[in-house]
């Protein structure tokens, strides 16, 4: 008991999930940004349904309706392009750190019927979760349930590490922008000290050569 109550403790702090839902128009695209570190597994579960804006409610699913579902990695490279149903489950894992950018698109525009109507798509993205399987571990002994668990709970804890990892690069990164940022302030700021300076010789000696000529000193 003690080791599942653990177990479910690591699950809820390390799986990140994000739950939202918008609206989207005729063939409109829809895109979201997620920061995740490399070799991270990220599963999206998403549902789509009409949506009357005017009376504020669901109506009946449109025949032949598809999402295409579009993941681009920080390089720029596309990690996944496929067309689901409207209602799905698609996955990816990242091989680089940073900012991969997930798309959302339908393939029809058949659901206009009239108008006022658009789709409304609920999204829910998990990033590093690991699934358990409960069928397969009750169909173990209880030796082989605990070291199931236990081989389960030591993965959760490799990502926590993971993701601390990334979070200290994010860190050092961010420092290193934030003191070359301070730095060029300060060269900056030394600059137009002098360029004050320089301009007030330049002043002063203009008005004594001034003074002289007009032989006023």
């Amino acid at each position: 008991m003690k080791s599942q109550l653990i177990g479910f403790l690591v699950n809820f702090w390390i799986s990140f999930s994000l739950a939202l839902y918008f609206h989207s128009g005729e063939r409109e695209e829809k895109c979201i940004i997620e920061d995740v570190p490399s070799d991270t597994l990220v599963i999206g579960n998403y549902k789509v349904q009409r949506w009357d804006i005017h009376k504020q409610d669901f109506l009946e699913s449109a025949p032949g309706l598809g999402m295409i579902v579009t993941v681009t990695a920080p390089s720029a490279e596309v990690l996944l392009s496929k067309l689901y149903g409207p209602q799905g489950t698609f996955s990816f894992t990242s091989y680089l750190s940073g900012e991969h950018v997930i798309c959302l698109q339908s393939n029809s525009t058949r659901f206009v019927a009239f108008a006022g109507s658009k789709l409304r798509i609920h999204l829910d993205i998990r990033v590093g979760e690991h699934f358990l399987d409960e069928s397969v571990v009750q169909a173990k002994d209880k030796v082989d349930e605990v070291n199931f668990r236990l081989e389960h709970l030591i993965e959760e804890i490799h990502h926590v590490s993971k993701e601390q990892n990334y979070e200290r690069e994010r860190e050092e990164k961010f420092r290193k922008t934030s003191e070359e940022t301070n730095s060029n302030i300060l060269w900056w700021a030394i600059v137009q000290t002098l360029i004050l300076i320089s301009i007030g010789i330049w002043q002063m000696k203009s008005l004594r050569d001034f003074f002289i000529s007009k032989k006023l000193v």
